[in-house]
């Protein structure tokens, strides 16, 4: 069985490195610096099972990296969970409303983020074999 893909875009490195080292046990993990970089690894082929996206980075922001997941048609399902030092309700509604399925304010415990992705990928995979 193939192992799962995540994709992680963070422009802090030592998000990076522990979100990597926590999830690679469990999944393929990608990691890029910023929504440009992760963009662009896409659309080179590459179609990650679910995503891990800053809000806040250089380049291509979290916003704008939802924005041009959720209106390209290979990629507009894939699951999306914002990371963000942000903890305001407008900026959770905002990505909310972009089309992020989860919203975690960071610091987080990668635990909890795990748990989330794995509720999800539970909810997408009922859905898909009619167990809704």
């Amino acid at each position: 069985m193939n192992r799962r893909k995540i994709l992680i875009a963070d422009d802090d490195q030592g998000i990076r490195m522990l979100l990597e080292h926590f999830f690679n046990t469990q999944y393929d993990v990608t990691v890029k610096e910023n929504g440009m970089e992760a963009l662009k690894w896409m659309q080179k082929g590459n179609i990650p099972d679910f995503i891990i996206v800053d809000v806040v980075m250089p380049e291509l922001d979290g916003y704008d990296f939802i924005r041009n997941v959720r209106t390209s048609g290979y990629f507009k399902r894939i699951p999306i969970i914002m990371l963000s030092g942000l903890e305001n309700s407008e900026e959770k509604i905002k990505c909310l409303k972009l089309g992020a399925d989860d919203y975690m304010v960071k610091p987080f415990n990668p635990e909890e983020l795990s748990v989330r992705i794995e509720n999800i990928f539970k909810r997408v995979s009922d859905f898909y074999s009619g167990n809704n």
